[in-house]
């Protein structure tokens, strides 16, 4: 007897869910774990408006639960530390603030994407953590190896786990499949090494810069922003933290979707958040629109 696909979870708007049961989590009891842990990590697609707003919602309630707590952000490399703690202390205005930064060149997005969870910073005093690497050293690794970088030339990084089975799938999947990079036909194929490299310096960037901080004494609850394709299903950066002894993670992700199939939510995060139908989103990059339309040409 053939057995039957599972009823599609019904999600609520402004709704939380839990993705294994398909049933809806009490705000209150959730934020109350959340704020008793040490890592949330909270997935973004970068262009979209609804995303960052509730990012911010999540942090405000977080901060008002554990006033010691600190916001990391994947779109800053560790060697502008200095400067996010300068816009922190209101020693900058905006424009200078994304200027020494170098914004435009370093991550390129629209500003006004990030700006309202930035000044939230400022404003309340929270730290911000830059969690990422210097972007050359991504290339390198996925062209070369770690063991070809020397030590002091990793931006105080260690080398990632090796990535497992199922992550290289998810990597494949969510390329394209049969459009992959490098023209990998599977998830297991040679052609794809490069780019899971590439793909776990990044993770691999965020989480040690995380448990950096975690290392100090009174460490703060540090709450990630980093792109959902590192967070999903326990791969990425989740997985490079357990291997550097962090265990104590949390994963929020959003989601416009009024059902989802349990085969495909189950383990995908620890909670899953209904946002208002999605608005236009905000342009690529210019740098990464034309790598779009090369693609598709």
């Amino acid at each position: 007897m053939t057995a039957h696909p599972k009823a599609k979870f019904v999600h609520g708007r402004g709704a939380w869910l839990d993705p294994v049961s398909g049933r809806e989590i009490a705000p209150d009891a959730l934020f109350q774990d959340l704020a008793n842990g040490r890592v949330i990590l909270l997935g973004e697609q970068h262009t979209v408006y609804e995303i960052h707003r509730w990012q911010l919602h999540v942090a405000t309630v977080l901060h008002f639960l554990q006033p010691n707590l600190a916001v990391g952000f994947e779109m800053f490399p560790r060697r502008v530390q200095p400067i996010l703690d300068a816009w922190v202390a209101g020693e900058l205005n905006t424009a200078q603030f994304l200027d020494k930064v170098e914004w435009t060149t370093v991550w390129g997005y629209d500003a006004d994407l990030y700006l309202p969870l930035f000044h939230f910073c400022r404003q309340q005093r929270v730290r911000m953590l830059a969690l990422n690497c210097h972007r050359p050293l991504v290339t390198r690794v996925g062209k070369e190896g770690w063991a070809a970088i020397p030590e002091d030339e990793r931006d105080g990084l260690t080398p990632a786990a090796d990535a497992t089975p199922a992550y290289r799938q998810h990597l494949f999947e969510i390329t394209g499949g049969g459009r992959a990079p490098m023209g990998a036909r599977a998830a297991d194929d040679p052609a794809m090494d490069r780019f899971v490299r590439a793909q776990q310096t990044w993770d691999r960037a965020f989480a040690c810069n995380i448990a950096r901080v975690l290392a100090e004494p009174d460490p703060p609850l540090v709450v990630g922003i980093i792109g959902q394709g590192h967070l999903q299903y326990g791969h990425g950066t989740p997985y490079q933290l357990r291997d550097l002894g962090v265990a104590d993670v949390s994963v929020l992700l959003p989601t416009s979707a009024a059902e989802h199939d349990p085969r495909k939510v189950a383990g995908i995060a620890d909670a899953l958040f209904r946002l208002d139908e999605v608005e236009p989103q905000a342009p690529l990059p210019p740098r990464m629109q034309q790598a779009v339309d090369a693609r598709g040409s």
